[in-house]
């Protein structure tokens, strides 16, 4: 309820709600004393009541005696308790002479502040209800009784966002792993925190909760709840809850050779093509989304997650578009936030020139992921200089075998009689090249791609069956 310009007394009526485990009543206008009976709240575990307009002595006991769970600051009214809460003296005299109009406007506040609990409640069960009740692999944080989750949870989740807790840095902030209780399953949660002073930050937080609340795919990352509060120091904080993927991102696997635990790293090549067809289909259905399709414009190898099974999840919507459908044309120029699209390397080349998003330039950055992919070169490696890059680079060496392109990890664990196999990485390869073409209209349609990526898919792995061989 934090935010919403409540005004009047926190009501008596409160203290039967047994089982409140969380109160977050900042930044309203709430006024009077801190109610007793809060104290008394056996239950209550966070207490969360800055900048409001309470007044009169804090309690000194229950959940007023530990300052990092009980937040009162910027509440100038208020005088005594621990020390920690370093507010002031109360004075022996604080005479309160009530006039009969106050306590009518109080009462009428007390009711609607009780009528405002009652319906937000209700309002809360019922979407998360309706939010996650399709199948999911990870249950949904606190599944029919709340959508979002407390900073104090989150850090408790994160270790205090310890630094051993932390997995990946992005363009608008970290992530943390995490645990978290759901009832009494352990979850184990990836928790994206805004750096808010990061110019864009928070119109990422925005296009990112807008994106996803009305998307749903088997190869798009599962966000579970949202964050949207106050930290301990009074400052805003912002954060995404995400499904955990194990197998992190496409970059690490592409890029480090060996895992946590000491394992070889390596991606096979049918585990490559795997992965293509999954960002594929991903991106297919963003582009076809209704009733407005989306554009992601930040796809990269960092951005695809990896779960257990490297089943690949395309992720961080923080630049994300929504066109109407006739912007799907080759776009137009724009200014403001347009600009900021894409990482150098695989953003669209018409992005340079300030041109608007489109599903041409997912389709571009599409293209240069699957050059990596099979080559294991990133599009900003010190070999690529003025004219040459990734793209040219592949096109030019294609008329050569395609197998010495390939990632040196890659090619040293292919099987003698690679007559297929050279034919098969030729095939996504040339896939690439039409997707990463410099004129938009060039460029192959990704729903096209995805059809013939399932065909090499297909044909490769008969190959290796009727070898005897293991997909």
């Amino acid at each position: 309820m934090e935010g919403n310009l409540l005004q009047g007394t926190i009501p008596a009526s409160m203290s039967q709600m047994k089982g409140l485990l969380v109160l977050d009543v900042s930044r309203n206008n709430l006024s009077g004393d801190i109610p007793v009976f809060l104290a008394d709240m056996h239950g209550l575990v966070t207490l969360n009541m800055p900048f409001n307009n309470f007044e009169g002595e804090v309690p000194k006991r229950g959940l007023f005696l530990n300052a990092s769970a009980a937040l009162i600051e910027g509440n100038y009214g208020l005088c005594g308790g621990i020390p920690q809460f370093n507010s002031h003296t109360c004075s022996n005299h604080t005479p309160k002479k009530w006039s009969h109009k106050l306590v009518m406007l109080i009462s009428v506040g007390s009711a609607v502040f009780c009528i405002i609990l009652v319906l937000f409640a209700l309002f809360a069960r019922r979407k998360l209800r309706t939010k996650f009740t399709k199948t999911r692999q990870v249950p949904s944080l606190h599944s029919g009784q709340h959508m979002r989750v407390t900073y104090a949870e989150l850090v408790r989740a994160t270790s205090g966002f310890a630094s051993e807790s932390l997995v990946g840095r992005g363009s608008f902030g970290s992530v943390y792993k995490g645990t978290m209780m759901n009832g009494d399953q352990e979850v184990i949660v990836a928790v994206k925190v805004l750096n808010l002073q990061q110019r864009g930050a928070s119109q990422s937080f925005v296009a990112e909760c807008e994106t996803l609340r009305c998307i749903r795919h088997r190869n798009l990352v599962k966000i579970l709840t949202v964050c949207s509060s106050i930290d301990f120091r009074g400052l805003d904080f912002k954060a995404l809850i995400f499904e955990f993927m194990p197998n992190g991102n496409l970059d690490q696997k592409l890029h480090s050779r060996l895992l946590e635990d000491g394992r070889h790293g390596v991606l096979s090549l049918t585990q490559r093509i795997d992965i293509a067809i999954d960002v594929a289909s991903a991106l297919e259905y963003l582009h076809h989304n209704k009733p407005v399709p989306i554009v992601h414009c930040d796809l990269k190898p960092s951005n695809i997650l990896l779960d257990n099974d490297k089943v690949a999840h395309v992720g961080d919507f923080g630049l994300a578009r929504f066109l109407h459908q006739d912007d799907t044309s080759l776009p137009e120029i724009s200014s403001g936030w347009a600009t900021r699209m894409g990482t150098i390397g695989y953003a669209a080349p018409e992005y340079g020139q300030g041109n608007e998003a489109s599903v041409y330039g997912d389709t571009y950055s599409y293209g240069i992921l699957l050059l990596e992919l099979l080559t294991g070169k990133r599009p900003t490696d010190g070999e690529f200089l003025q004219d040459l890059n990734l793209h040219s680079y592949v096109e030019i060496a294609l008329r050569d075998q395609a197998t010495n392109l390939v990632d040196l990890c890659l090619l040293s664990s292919l099987e003698e009689g690679t007559k297929m196999r050279a034919a098969c990485i030729n095939s996504v390869l040339h896939i690439g090249i039409l997707c990463s073409k410099e004129l938009p209209t060039d460029r192959m349609q990704i729903g096209d791609a995805t059809r013939e990526l399932l065909a090499i898919r297909d044909k490769y792995r008969m190959h290796l069956l009727s070898k005897g061989g293991s997909i």
